[in-house]
């Protein structure tokens, strides 16, 4: 069937109600939501998990599974109703006209299949054409989505590449028959900020290539700045702000909205002066909706006896209707008056040294064929001697894309792997080359981990209280029975849940509830040390806010040493005092905060900067993409670690980078810095990100 043309907008969806049906009850999952999308353009639809984004999506694919079901209202494509079609029709415009890509890319591929056999499937069974055309056209679309070695790569299979290149296959496939529409469901959150900057680029580019008009789900407000023209925010199954990027960013006239900004970090935000504000109360359960505005009982401005009425519509803000807000107060509200919750916290006194690492360096053996033995063994070199110190009260983060090291090293700190050379000192005590089932109690209950998913961490089969009192118990804390019982009260005290919590199972709390049960049980021996371990990477923006603070609380009664292990430099920026940053287990970078978010920096620090999306349209970013992967750690290259994907190589005489690892040089009080450019050099450096004068 060949694609039809059409003047008007590409998808308009109006009035959308999706309910699941279950033996129970019917759950309204979306109810009157409307959004269009107008040829070549990008609409970003933001919001927390649960409140309908991903329903969106798969009603716009007729793909709601057995119990969805699209209750009311309609979606056109091309001016065609989809509800109207047949299954054969659906099937003719699923991945030729409208395309997906999912956020898990492994997902959309089969682990069996040569990528080069998956990507030609597509217009051979979509648009017949032969086996020769569409081997043409996978390497046209390879060489598109910035791929190395196009021929290699359609012989390989999904698991020889990493997740960066899985999802530009992914991508890949889906513009193979040249898509009218692409729907992207949190194409990149798994994904690091570096690959992230390449992969956001890469669908603007493309975007632009192929006139592709796209969908963009995100919960992250900063990739919705960079990719969309215009942004839909949803909050529990509504839409409850709609309009052109700059209108909503700068002019917003939602609760919500606003809400939702306050709890994010934007550049230059003080953690004490100006802390994030989390939004109060919990998501409402979609049978569980309150009367009148569902954002009502979390709001700032709520009015009862007026927004606990009745339904509530969506209303224009400005004349041209562009701009709407689903809020019955929104033209009485001083928008531009200061958050009034901000209390200004003080920071804890940074203490003596706690933790001291000397030289440490953790190598892998790895045999060449580890399933039968044999075959030369390989090192793998995971962390190249570290060094550092943190004080008490101290929060040092420590950055890099996955595969730097950064986990190895929390494995060895924790005990869960031995140091291969080099010491770690607790108070001047070494625990490096003890692994956990060894240390004494008091050790193991010094250093504590937050973990990065709660998922994992909890024990689905035990209350929340019983898993605290039996980290209590390991840590001998209390003398009865009843002291520990009452100590791990105080403890969901400390992370603000309420008490009643302790006789409940953990499928029945949020992920954010779950995290701080999570940092409930660190906390329960008195942990001096806690290495964080991306502890908010996988909780809502509003959540990260709570988890975030609650952590900078803690540390401030209990002068606890924070070791925060992260990608997201925004978040590194609030919350820390130091700054480590690591490329295939090398520390590159060494600072306080000022002086590690300031030039001159290490080229890596420069583009892991300019990488971070940021939510501020005052912002000006130096644009730095990276070309190529990491190395492996397997097969380092000679010479400085980063120098295979270093723009700044070139100005380095002699060489010098490929053949000689650089020796770390102070830059100032404090900060190091391991690159072989010159003082000279260095100082040429601008700041990456600038905030523009109002």
């Amino acid at each position: 069937m060949a694609k039809w043309d059409h003047d008007g907008p590409i998808l308009e969806i109006d009035k959308l109600s999706i309910s699941f049906f279950t033996r129970l009850r019917e759950i309204p999952a979306v109810m009157d939501f409307s959004v269009t999308v107008q040829p070549g353009e990008a609409v970003g639809l933001v919001g927390e998990s649960g409140c309908g984004k991903s329903t969106v999506a798969l009603g716009v694919m007729q793909d709601l599974g057995v119990n969805g079901r699209i209750v009311g209202g309609s979606i056109k494509f091309k001016g065609r109703d989809l509800g109207a079609m047949s299954a054969e029709e659906l099937r003719d415009i699923r991945g030729n006209e409208i395309a997906m890509i999912y956020q898990e890319p492994m997902a959309s591929l089969n682990p069996a299949m040569r990528i080069g056999k998956q990507l030609m499937e597509v217009p051979m069974i979509h648009e017949g054409i032969s086996e020769k055309e569409a081997e043409a056209r996978a390497l046209q679309v390879i060489r598109d989505v910035k791929l190395p070695d196009p021929e290699r790569i359609l012989r390989a299979y999904p698991h020889q590449l990493s997740g960066g290149q899985q999802q530009r296959i992914v991508i890949a496939m889906a513009l193979m028959s040249k898509p009218a529409l692409l729907i992207l469901d949190e194409p990149t959150t798994a994904l690091d900020v570096t690959v992230e900057a390449a992969i956001v680029e890469l669908v603007k580019d493309l975007g632009r290539k192929y006139g592709t008009s796209m969908l963009f789900i995100s919960h992250n407000l900063g990739l919705v700045l960079e990719t969309c023209d215009r942004i839909c925010v949803m909050y529990s199954g509504e839409a409850v702000e709609r309009g052109s990027i700059t209108d909503v960013f700068d002019k917003m006239r939602h609760p919500y909205t606003q809400a939702l900004f306050r709890s994010i970090p934007l550049p230059g935000a003080d953690k004490n002066a100006s802390p994030l504000i989390a939004i109060p109360g919990n998501f409402p359960l979609p049978h569980e909706r309150p009367d009148g505005c569902n954002f009502g009982p979390r709001c700032d401005y709520f009015e009862a006896g007026r927004c606990d009425q009745g339904y509530i519509k969506m209303a224009p803000v400005d004349e041209a209707e562009t701009h709407e807000s689903r809020c019955l107060r929104f033209a009485e509200i001083d928008w531009s008056a200061p958050p009034a919750k901000a209390e200004v916290k003080q920071k804890g006194e940074i203490g003596k040294v706690v933790l001291k690492m000397d030289n440490l360096k953790k190598y892998y053996e790895v045999s060449a064929s580890k399933l039968f033995g044999g075959g030369a063994t390989k090192v793998v070199k995971a962390n190249e001697t570290l060094s550092f110190e943190a004080r008490e009260s101290e929060t040092l983060a420590i950055v890099g894309e996955s595969g730097c090291g950064k986990s190895t090293f929390a494995k060895v700190l924790m005990g869960l792997e031995t140091a291969t050379d080099g010491q770690i000192l607790l108070d001047n005590r070494s625990i490096g080359d003890i692994p956990i089932q060894e240390r004494d109690t008091k050790t193991v209950a010094d250093v504590q981990m937050v973990f990065q998913n709660p998922f994992d961490t909890l024990n689905p089969s035990m209350t929340v209280g019983r898993q605290i009192i039996r980290a209590l118990e390991i840590f001998g804390v209390g003398a009865s029975e009843e002291e520990r019982r009452n100590r791990m009260l105080q403890l969901l005290d400390l992370v603000k849940l309420p008490r009643a919590f302790a006789d409940r199972m953990p499928r029945q709390l949020s992920g954010g509830q779950k995290q701080r049960v999570g940092i409930a049980r660190a906390f329960a021996g008195d942990a001096r040390i806690v290495v964080a371990d991306e502890p908010v990477s996988a909780l809502d923006v509003s959540v990260q806010a709570a988890v975030t603070d609650l952590l900078m609380e803690i540390q401030r009664e209990h002068g606890t040493t924070l070791l925060f292990i992260s990608h997201d430099l925004s978040i590194v920026r609030y919350l820390s005092d130091r700054v480590m940053v690591m490329y295939l287990g090398h520390v590159v970078e060494l600072g306080s905060t000022d002086q590690v978010f300031s030039p001159p920096y290490h080229p890596y620090t420069e583009a892991l900067l300019s990488a971070v999306p940021i939510a501020d349209t005052r912002v000006k970013k130096k644009h730095i993409v990276l070309e190529g992967d990491i190395p492996s750690a397997m097969n380092p290259p000679p010479g400085c670690p980063f120098q295979t994907r270093c723009g700044w190589k070139s100005r380095v005489p002699g060489g010098l980078c490929e053949r000689e690892v650089p020796p770390v040089r102070q830059l100032g009080e404090g900060h190091q810095i391991k690159c072989h450019l010159s003082d000279a050099e260095l100082a040429t450096m601008e700041p990456v990100i600038q905030i523009a004068a109002e």
